[in-house]
């Protein structure tokens, strides 16, 4: 009994690190106040498209949208070189598409997880375990392991980004559309590597600064327990 109270409090601890964890995502991509502008102008993005910041910022937001699944399509029209034309060709269109589903199917994950953390915490009242002693330190513990592993796999991305983020690419995607060519495709300039490095950092920031206000509620609650004891 008590090895299935600690699996459920680790269970949880879990959960909660993968809502923070996409949380953390959703966090930089749209809760960011002049993130795109900042690192468009810092990576002189406007010049590389050829295209007025407000324009850009449009586009940006449509793309978001879209990707959130508040939008049906990615058909934005626009002002390219002084040109009105449509930003998204139909590679980038099909690639967004692929993105797309990531991007819902992680919301969905951070749904099930939620669902997942609160029958945990209420399995555990039904098995009249001391809820009030065990959460905090399997939180301490699951949050500190799944921290662990996430902050070692981020320092192992970080020898070699590139090498990594194609990885990432080849697991998470089942063809070639997410190769695409400055030349002839905006995307690809609107969002450069750095742009890239910089958004996981951000991320990773994000994520850290949850997890320690996590971990540190918990170390509060079992020194207020102790003294009390």
């Amino acid at each position: 009994m008590k090895l299935l109270e600690h699996f459920l409090g680790v269970l949880c601890a879990f959960c909660l690190m993968i809502i923070f964890l996409i949380t953390s995502v959703e966090a930089v991509a749209y809760w960011t106040p002049g993130y795109y502008e900042h690192e468009y102008s810092k990576y002189n993005v406007t010049e590389a498209v050829r295209m007025e910041m407000d324009d850009l910022l449009e586009v940006t937001d449509e793309m978001m949208a879209y990707l959130r699944g508040n939008r049906e399509d990615l058909h934005v029209d626009t002002i390219v070189n002084g040109e009105p034309r449509e930003f998204f060709n139909a590679r980038e269109i099909a690639h967004m598409e692929d993105v797309r589903g990531l991007f819902i199917g992680a919301l969905w994950l951070r749904r099930i997880c939620l669902a997942a953390a609160a029958i945990s915490v209420a399995l555990l009242f039904l098995l009249k375990a001391d809820v009030r002693r065990l959460l905090p330190r399997a939180l301490m513990a699951g949050t500190g392991l799944f921290f662990l592993i996430t902050a070692g796999l981020a320092a192992l991305i970080s020898t070699d980004f590139t090498k990594y983020f194609v990885i990432f690419h080849h697991i998470f995607f089942d063809n070639d559309l997410w190769i695409l060519d400055a030349r002839t495709d905006l995307l690809i300039n609107i969002v450069p590597e750095p742009f890239f490095m910089d958004t996981a950092a951000r991320i990773g920031i994000t994520f850290a600064g949850m997890t320690a206000l996590l971990f540190a509620v918990c170390a509060i609650l079992i020194k207020r327990e102790h003294k009390q004891k």
